[in-house]
């Protein structure tokens, strides 16, 4: 989620790690899923393909939680109370999602009537219909309560063990409900074309913290917790945390909690939490979320990061020791304009989210980082693009920038394609209307314009068009076709500046072209002089040649200190490149590297590598099958599919 979201590896995804920060890497890490292979499922409804839910005839404005955490029986249960809005006032019914909900009881709760209901069968992974019969009352505002449990396998829950943990001593609880998993721990309108405030009060374990995607509120703690969150959201943004947690203030209104033991870490690695933040508001206006807080996730979890509002998840792996990863909080701080305050109406114009989020985001970085660092990212983020694209299929639907999600479950056709391509048509757009001092007034006067609004694709359009009204000469000059409904590649590459590229060519084809014996004369002097943002590209050029010497890697181990990097994103790129080389003191460490995180972008493909080396393949599946009870259970299944085991046994043993 990917949601992932994670997170979502060509060779050089790692310099566009917050790209795919919400759900699960499908792209880079496992065979698309096209469009035939899919259930044949019908439009759910006329609006969002995802949803039964039907907002235009009456829709959720808010929502009061009251849940128990109980982690013996690995369920929520309570209630939960909406406040519903009827368009008309002849409308009898309400439809919701849900997925795999039990069901106790629903009353009208002014008068404690108890309501009929029907809940249809499940299709797929969109769940199910529930509609429920309103009572027959003028007023276009009412209030129901939905008394109900949700199943241990809740596909938005995740249950750690106490061992899948930092701390190693208590159980752990975390959510992850994009794209469309809300609805299996809320029914809900799980659609991002509604949006609700919401408050919720939550008893857990007295020993544990509670934390969600809202404004925690004075006395919570002693196991109940109290939450509100003033500013709508979409349902997918709720979101929930249980354990053992502590926290260090990191900015007036920036916490970051974890574990006891990343704090430290954590504390110092996103130190600069309130310098993104302030960069984005000169950009796109004032914060309206009040509080933003970090969480950093046990190293099971298995995703990038989640822009939860109030509440930031990240992987553990962005601790680096020296802040070069922190700049996934850009990312993720971007969304709470882009995405959570103007958001996207069905997942079909997702791109609005993501791909506005990017190009945010690299303005932010950009402007804090060396000359020409948004250009280096945004053509890395070509390449990402292009691999994307390869993997999907030149012609695939699913590589429109707005596709036709009919009958597709949203995670199945998560891909880098709306974060990347439509950031390039925003880049090319700037390029054509008059650079970023002509462009930036429009992004902040598109965000006041929609903020609270879900909106599509021919919103943004005709707003665009508006906006430039004198400039409608320049618009109509351009291929919309083909950049929104057009699979493959974008009609137009911008211009980037790659200044900062050619350093990273230059050294990886000096170490691809040299002979063995000449190793020797290599020096560490135009390895000091890359960034940490540089080396990774040096790297992943590297992975694009023929595979290394051995005389090669151990050269380059003992002359830039690459066995004890801790920089993630460094540390899976030599790894993998040491595998390609078939270098043997390799693995040890690799297997090491996976068991000790979790983060599908990284385990998968480095599996993946090791199975593909016959010699090694026999001690790669017995390591997946001794630690896959400490892996997150979504990361699990993929493995074992990568591994090719089915029912706990692999094929050749």
């Amino acid at each position: 989620m990917i949601k992932a979201h994670r997170t979502p590896g060509s060779a050089y995804v790692s310099l566009d790690h917050n790209i795919l920060l919400k759900f699960l890497c499908l792209l880079s890490l496992s065979p698309a899923i096209m469009p035939e292979q899919q259930m044949k499922i019908d439009r759910l409804s006329p609006g969002d393909p995802s949803s039964f839910s039907r907002p235009e005839y009456c829709v959720v404005v808010h929502l009061h939680l009251n849940w128990d955490v109980n982690f013996d029986k690995k369920i929520l249960n309570g209630s939960v109370e909406l406040d519903l809005e009827k368009k008309k006032t002849d409308v009898d019914v309400v439809i919701l999602d849900s997925k795999d909900l039990t069901i106790h009881r629903i009353t009208d709760v002014e008068t404690g009537q108890e309501l009929k209901y029907s809940l249809g069968k499940p299709v797929g992974a969109f769940g199910s219909k529930l509609e429920i019969q309103l009572p027959r009352v003028k007023d276009k505002k009412l209030k129901i309560k939905i008394e109900y449990e949700c199943s241990p396998e809740a596909s938005a829950l995740q249950w750690l063990t106490p061992e899948m943990t930092a701390g190693k001593k208590h159980p752990y609880l975390f959510s992850q409900c994009q794209a469309i998993h809300s609805r299996s721990i809320v029914p809900c309108q799980d659609t991002p074309s509604a949006k609700f405030t919401y408050t919720a009060k939550v008893t857990a374990p007295k020993d544990l913290t509670v934390l969600m995607s809202a404004v925690r509120q004075e006395g919570s703690g002693k196991g109940s917790h109290e939450f509100v969150q003033k500013v709508p959201i979409p349902s997918y943004l709720i979101a929930i945390v249980v354990g053992a947690l502590e926290s260090r203030k990191i900015g007036p209104r920036s916490h970051v909690w974890t574990e006891k033991e990343m704090i430290k870490e954590a504390e110092y690695e996103f130190a600069e939490t309130e310098q993104f933040l302030k960069t984005a508001e000169n950009l796109l206006g004032p914060y309206v979320w009040g509080v933003y807080d970090l969480l950093v996730l046990p190293p099971s979890f298995p995703y990038g990061g989640m822009e939860n509002p109030c509440l930031t998840f990240v992987t553990p792996t962005l601790l680096a020791g020296d802040r070069s990863l922190a700049d996934v909080v850009a990312h993720e701080i971007s969304h709470s304009w882009t995405g959570n305050l103007v958001t996207n109406k069905d997942p079909e114009h997702f791109w609005l989210n993501e791909g506005h989020t990017v190009f945010v985001e690299r303005k932010i970085t950009g402007s804090m980082g060396p000359p020409h660092l948004r250009d280096f990212k945004m053509d890395s983020g070509w390449d990402t693009l292009r691999y994307a694209i390869d993997v999907f299929g030149e012609k695939s639907p699913l590589t429109h920038l707005v596709p036709d999600l009919t009958g597709i479950d949203p995670d199945d056709a998560f891909s880098s394609v709306p974060y990347e391509k439509g950031s390039t048509l925003l880049y090319y757009l700037e390029q054509q209307l008059g650079g970023p001092d002509v462009f930036e007034p429009f992004l902040r006067k598109y965000i006041e314009n929609f903020k609270n609004q879900s909106i599509t694709t021919d919103d943004w359009k005709k707003f665009l068009y508006n906006y430039f009204s004198d400039k409608v000469d320049i618009l109509d000059a351009v291929d919309w076709k083909a950049w929104f409904n057009t699979p493959g590649m974008p009609p137009v590459k911008p211009k980037y500046n790659l200044s900062l590229l050619e350093p990273c060519i230059k050294l990886s084809q000096r170490w691809a072209k040299a002979e063995d014996e000449d190793v020797e004369k290599f020096t560490d002097e135009e390895w000091k002089n890359l960034t940490s943002i540089q080396i990774p590209k040096f790297l992943s050029l590297l992975m694009n040649e023929e595979p290394m010497s051995l005389e090669k890697i151990e050269r380059m181990a003992v002359l830039y200190g690459l066995n004890k990097v801790k920089n993630s994103e460094i540390r899976f790129l030599w790894l993998r490149l040491c595998i390609k080389a078939r270098y043997l003191p390799a693995v040890s460490r690799a297997l090491e590297f996976v068991n000790e995180q979790g983060r599908m972008k990284f385990v998968r493909p480095i599996y993946r590598d090791l199975y593909g080396w016959e010699a090694v393949r026999k001690e790669t599946v017995a390591n997946f099958l001794k630690h896959r009870s400490q892996m997150h259970n979504i990361a699990s299944t993929m493995v074992g599919k990568d591994l090719h085991i089915a029912d706990g046994k692999h094929d050749e043993l």
